[in-house]
């Protein structure tokens, strides 16, 4: 029983020892695991200029990294599940500032609702003013008078004199009374008294008229007083309600997005476990019992099944037993010595034999094992920057021309998901380019900005059922040179924006046409105060038109060469509600040729007739065609440009390695 026992320790301390890691080499430099991945993520990311010969191997390699790299799936799964037990474990949030949607959340309260409630708030407060009694401040009537046109004492007579008022005809006294109708002293008597009345009358007047005027000033202080109160009032109140809005909305979209939140973080971690305990199952590893002889039995450990091996035990004098072992999950053993084993020195006795039938599930085999992942490269991401130069100078050149000195940029870039079952593509463009030809000043001869996302699910064969977003514009102003006082396009003026619904149809890596019969077409111009609308055919009154339509994409892009590239892009649009007249044509045929590693030549052919963008009609001696009212007639053209350019380069071109589990 001794050489037993001990045959199984030293079983033990092999099998055990085979897990242990290996020490660091001595004199090997610290950084060799980065410096070994660095040497096969170089030539893995440049697949345009490396090749592999065997697929399988770049593919193992990719894994290989991916292993390294990331943490142990043990690690990971322990981790999740103990993340899943944790109760009310938030992983994600939410601002609620981000929530979609709030509109449609009970007891939100939208902008129109709050419009018609700051517009009942006038009304209501007018009706509180009206049975409200408001006490005056004493200094606003503090200095009425000052600025008021009252008359003076003793100057009475000017309010008569300038048709304010009018005396009775008892109060008249004729002028020039003669001494002859003085006969008694009666009638001086009369005169007098007359006097006397027609000066109380007229101070009366006076003072009346004096008491209106501080009267009317008054009333006019308390009603712009009152006036001023109230549109306070209104103002205070409409402040209140916004708040009070505010606060219910931040309290409505905050319950909502807490109840969301708890949502989604729920349906994470359900997810999560659930991919552990899968993940758990599918992972599997092979170990290799190894006995003094050097014999090795390989043994398949996985939580999927249960796995067997048979190993012969041995000891220095060759004694042997024979253990069956059994794998009863991803980590843990059982072992079993075979019934009726005798140790018999140099000799190995017969035993009965066991009944391996149970065991034919048992594949030991690494090459025939499923794989656990597989990496692969959704994610394509490319780009190129390019700047040419151009000078021209001419001194007494007798054929004629001028010098100019022009610059062109050019910048593009892409980034391409793909799947077996979606496609996802997003690009943008900007060019910009200006020329200053003799003594003229700066001219703009090339300007465009434009981004495109299309989205594509498998439909059938070489078709998907996709979906894209297109917005085209320009960065800065463009003039009717030499004119350059009023644009006449600029940023967003005119901006384009098209949405599309179709079938995409992608034989290859080079050729691609997309169809949509439903398409939003909406150009805009942002700034109308700057930018003549009319240009682009917009109504007055309006700043932009929508119209329905189909649109036709085709792009074909190949490699003539290892260093030249052909591109061409059309594309068409035919408006629905006047199909035979309006239709949009976009054509650019771009052909790129790299010099060398940072220098290439380019040349590119553009193309465009648009049906609202219009021309003076011209006679064949070049001069504006008019109509019978003498308005210049206008009418679309065809629109052509031509660019060569040499210049720096630099190019992009980089995949992003995932990894994903294989059923």
């Amino acid at each position: 029983m001794s050489r037993h026992f001990w045959s199984l320790a030293v079983f033990f301390v092999l099998f055990t020892g085979s897990g242990v890691a290996q020490p660091h080499t001595a004199g090997e430099p610290v950084d060799t695991l980065t410096y070994n991945l660095q040497v096969l993520k170089r030539y893995l990311s440049q697949g345009d200029k490396w090749h592999f010969t065997d697929p399988m191997m770049q593919t193992r390699l990719s894994g290989l990294i991916q292993f390294i790299e990331n943490e142990p799936i043990d690690t990971i799964i322990s981790h999740l599940r103990l993340k899943s037990t944790s109760p009310g474990k938030v992983l994600l949030i939410r601002y609620p500032k981000d929530a979609p949607d709030t509109l449609s959340m009970e007891g939100y309260i939208s902008v129109r609702q709050l419009q018609r409630q700051l517009a009942s708030v006038e009304e209501e407060v007018s009706r509180e003013f009206r049975f409200r009694n408001i006490n005056y401040p004493t200094e606003l009537f503090n200095e009425l008078d000052k600025g008021l046109p009252l008359i003076p004492e003793g100057q009475g007579m000017q309010l008569f004199t300038d048709g304010i008022y009018r005396l009775p005809d008892s109060l008249r006294v004729s002028q020039g009374i003669s001494d002859e109708r003085i006969q008694n002293p009666g009638d001086f008597k009369r005169l007098l008294q007359l006097d006397s009345l027609r000066s109380l009358f007229v101070e009366a007047k006076r003072i009346r008229y004096n008491d209106s005027l501080l009267t009317q000033a008054r009333q006019n202080a308390m009603d712009k007083y009152k006036h001023q109160l109230f549109q306070e009032q209104i103002a205070a109140e409409k402040n209140r309600r916004v708040e009070a809005v505010k606060l219910n909305n931040s309290q409505v979209v905050g319950f909502h997005n807490d109840r969301v939140i708890l949502a989604v973080n729920d349906s994470i971690l359900k997810s999560a476990d659930w991919l552990a305990a899968f993940a758990d199952e599918i992972d599997a590893r092979t170990i290799h019992l190894v006995n003094l002889t050097r014999s090795s039995s390989p043994l398949v450990m996985s939580n999927k099944g249960n796995f067997f091996t048979r190993i012969w035990l041995k000891n220095q004098q060759n004694d042997s037993v024979s253990v069956l072992v059994q794998s009863i999950d991803k980590h843990r053993i059982q072992l079993v010595i075979e019934d009726e084993e005798i140790f018999r020195r140099f000799s190995r006795q017969m035993v009965n034999d066991y009944d391996f039938s149970i065991l034919d599930r048992s594949n030991t085999s690494l090459e025939k094992l499923k794989k656990k992942y597989q990496p692969y490269t959704p994610w394509n991401i490319s780009g190129n920057a390019t700047t040419g130069f151009t000078q021209t100078y001419l001194s007494n050149w007798k054929k004629g021309g001028k010098s100019a000195v022009s610059t062109l940029i050019v910048l593009k870039g892409a980034a391409n998901y793909s799947s077996t079952r979606y496609k996802w593509e997003n690009s943008a463009e900007f060019r910009n380019g200006w020329i200053k030809p003799g003594e003229e000043k700066i001219q703009k001869n090339d300007d465009k900005f434009e981004i495109t996302s299309r989205f594509g699910i498998t439909a059938f064969q070489k078709w998907y059922y996709s979906t894209e977003a297109d917005l085209e514009t320009q960065f800065f102003n463009g003039y009717a040179y030499p004119n350059v006082t009023k644009p006449i396009s600029g940023y967003l003026a005119p901006g384009k924006f098209l949405f599309k619904i179709g079938l995409d149809y992608k034989p290859n890596k080079t050729f691609s046409l997309f169809i949509s019969p439903l398409t939003s077409k909406l150009v805009f111009v942002r700034d109308t105060l700057k930018v003549d609308k009319a240009n682009f055919k917009i109504s007055p009154g309006k700043s932009s038109y929508w119209e329905p339509g189909l649109n036709t994409d085709l792009l074909f892009k190949k490699n003539l060469t290892a260093d030249m590239t052909l591109e061409t892009k059309y594309k068409m649009f035919i408006n629905y509600l006047k199909p035979f007249k309006e239709i949009d044509i976009n054509w650019e045929t771009t052909l790129q040729a790299k010099l060398n590693k940072y220098i290439s030549m380019q040349v590119m052919a553009h193309a465009i007739y648009d049906s609202k963008v219009l021309f003076d009609k011209l006679d064949k001696d070049g001069n504006p065609v008019k109509d019978a009212s003498g308005k210049t007639i206008k009418e679309p053209k065809l629109q052509f440009r031509e660019f060569f350019t040499i210049g720096f380069i630099y190019w992009v071109n980089k995949k992003v390695v995932r990894a994903r589990a294989v059923n």
